[in-house]
């Protein structure tokens, strides 16, 4: 029998998700537009007792809301991210060793450089229409490999801005210390995605209104001058945090036994958002993912949690084969879909990709024992879905089964907040699953 869900410890209201203006310092280096809010994290903390000497792990660290509040908050942390471009950012995020001042004289060195070296090439936003007027007189812009323009979302950059975050990504490349050119190109992510490029978010990541040109050095330093203040403010903070490229299945193959005290994450929902996409335009520009193999490779260090990150050779689905409630529900979706007549390739995958995931957090779960200490304590914030043909999984419940099944005992799950399907309209619950591990 699935655990049922406790009320919610603080009011259920909008507000419950969102960013609080206090909080952004650090924060708003990189961010995901689904990222958990960080005073979840510390209500967490404070829940669980944690402290100095004790270490936080968040498996699926994503751009890292957990370690960068534990940080804050004077709490060892260690993140696993298979994602290049999350695992980047976190990992920026959380080094706050760099002299403000140091900083702010590369920011403006490479802005001075950008400009000179864009100012001698003289290409406006006048000259666009040679491209389609002339092809002998092109302006000589600069572009992508073709494998990795292919990778792209068509249309979710235009020539000229990329032409010029490349220019600038040259200047940050070639001044400044290392760990100043790894928060410039954290920068340039930030700004390609809320600037340069044409991206929007709703909360599925798209294409909006195309930007023939944008300032992109100028986008830039608005980015950095933010970054100085809260280097500035958060400098003396000396609490270790520790970010791996790593698979969240395979947790127990990275860390060292018995060294985590606490777990607080928010792992993928079986649904249809392929992560990867949203982080596309700024991954393929600061080179970490250059063509299809390396994609799929990325791919593949995931928990499959949607149809395009689903492979023949995948065996996740056969762990939790003997699941009632997880074959109850992909009978169900495999129903729903003969009797609505569905037959794309990527429908047909909706049953396995459903058993695959709950298969690959058993799994996780599984892997994760060995480096919590006796009496950690953890918690999973994860959301009911009903992407597929609108069966309703409920995700909390299921994965609190599976945890009990391993050995992990159910501290209880309670209500987070609630927030509308993107396909029924109605609102579904997202939780927070507390587990302890007895040990």
């Amino acid at each position: 029998m699935l655990a049922e869900v406790l009320p919610a410890k603080q009011p259920v209201t909008a507000e419950r998700n969102k960013l609080r203006p206090d909080d952004r310092a650090v924060h708003d280096w990189y961010r995901f537009v689904l990222s958990y809010p960080p005073h979840l994290v510390r209500e967490h903390v404070e829940r669980f007792g944690l402290g100095a000497g004790q270490t936080v792990l968040d498996p699926f660290c994503g751009t890292g809301t957990t370690l960068v509040e534990c940080k804050k908050l004077g709490i060892a942390s260690v993140g696993l991210e298979s994602n290049p471009m999350a695992r980047f950012a976190s990992g920026v995020k959380v080094d706050w060793s760099i002299d403000a001042a140091q900083l702010a004289e590369y920011a403006a060195a490479v802005a001075a450089a950008a400009a000179g070296a864009l100012a001698k090439q003289g290409i406006t936003e006048q000259d666009l229409p040679l491209f389609a007027e002339n092809a002998g007189h092109r302006p000589s812009l600069r572009g992508l490999p073709a494998a990795s323009a292919k990778l792209l979302l068509t249309n979710s950059i235009s020539p000229l801005p990329l032409h010029r975050a490349l220019v600038l990504l040259d200047a940050i490349d070639a001044h400044g210390s290392a760990a100043q050119r790894r928060i410039g190109r954290l920068a340039l992510a930030t700004a390609l995605v809320h600037g340069i490029g044409n991206l929007k978010f709703g909360p599925e990541v798209g294409v909006g209104k195309r930007r023939t040109d944008a300032d992109a050095v100028q986008i830039w330093r608005q980015r950095m001058h933010a970054m100085v203040r809260d280097m500035a403010h958060w400098r003396d903070a000396d609490a270790a945090a520790q970010v791996i490229q790593a698979d969240a299945r395979d947790v127990g193959e990275v860390l060292e036994p018995s060294s985590v005290d606490a777990v607080i994450t928010s792992p993928p929902y079986p649904n249809e958002k392929d992560y990867t996409r949203t982080t596309r335009l700024e991954s393929v520009i600061l080179g970490l993912i250059r063509d299809r193999s390396e994609l799929r490779a990325l791919k593949q260090g995931l928990v499959r949690s949607n149809t395009r990150g689903v492979y023949k050779a995948d065996t996740d689905d056969q762990e939790v084969a003997n699941h009632a409630e997880i074959t109850k529900i992909a009978a169900a979706i495999e129903r729903r879909r003969v009797e609505l007549g569905k037959t794309s390739g990527f429908e047909r995958l909706y049953p396995r990709v459903t058993q695959l995931y709950f298969g690959g957090m058993q799994r996780h779960l599984a892997s994760l024992r060995a480096v919590l200490k006796p009496g950690a304590k953890l918690a999973y914030v994860v959301g009911d879905q009903a992407s597929y043909l609108r069966v309703m999984i409920r995700t909390g419940r299921i994965l609190a089964d599976l945890a009990q099944s391993l050995g992990y005992r159910l501290v209880g799950i309670e209500l987070f907040r609630t927030r509308p399907s993107t396909v029924t309209g109605e609102q579904l619950r997202e939780e927070v699953v507390l587990l302890e591990w007895v040990g």
